[in-house]
């Protein structure tokens, strides 16, 4: 089981990636919205923001989000780590219900570029 500093070093790989991206994925990575991610398994969710093409945690505590975030994540350590590995396949992932996401329908199209 992934610790939560395994999680928070998976978080910012993801924000690396984001950061050094290019074309539409750049673009994608470019919203400005208030972001968290609930690790169900760890029950920890990292708050922040994304803005300026990267990830910023702001908060970590127990417990789901405290707010609605306007993209909110939720997957177990594991899978958190191994999404930002290469791995996990994201679609597969959504799809079956490993990972859930909450976003509104305009940011879900543009993140499916993310991810």
């Amino acid at each position: 089981m992934a610790t939560i500093e395994e999680c928070r070093v998976a978080l910012e790989k993801l924000s690396d990636n984001m950061q050094a991206a290019e074309g539409d994925v750049r673009a994608a990575a470019a919203l400005d919205r208030s972001v968290s991610c609930h690790i169900t398994d760890l029950d920890v969710t990292f708050a922040g923001r994304m803005t300026g093409g990267r990830i910023e945690i702001d908060d970590t505590h127990q417990g789901p989000p405290a707010t609605k975030a306007q993209i909110g994540l939720a997957m177990t350590g594991d899978d958190l780590v191994a999404l930002v590995d290469g791995g996990l396949n994201f679609a597969k992932a959504w799809g079956s219900g490993r990972v859930k996401l909450e976003a509104a329908l305009l940011d879900l199209f543009r993140l499916r570029k993310l991810l």
